[in-house]
């Protein structure tokens, strides 16, 4: 009786990344906190008439702006 060994699938095959790839995914969320700070640096300093043209409300404003940069 012949045993077959198990299959192993590449890296990009499976949800892991590689260890390679941890550097770009720090980098990556490093950028993507960076942005949202920003963002909701921006987003404080409308005044009520840029939020209406946006569709923003008070209180989305407020909830957005109440979030840590990593959410």
């Amino acid at each position: 009786m012949e045993r077959s060994l198990p299959r192993t699938q590449p890296a990009e095959l499976t949800n892991r990344p590689t260890p390679a790839a941890w550097p770009l995914r720090l980098l990556a969320a490093l950028l993507l906190w960076q942005q949202r700070a920003h963002t909701r640096r921006q987003l404080a300093q409308l005044d009520e008439r840029l939020l209406a043209d946006a569709g923003i409300s008070a209180a989305e404003r407020h909830a957005e702006l109440g979030k840590p940069f990593w959410r």
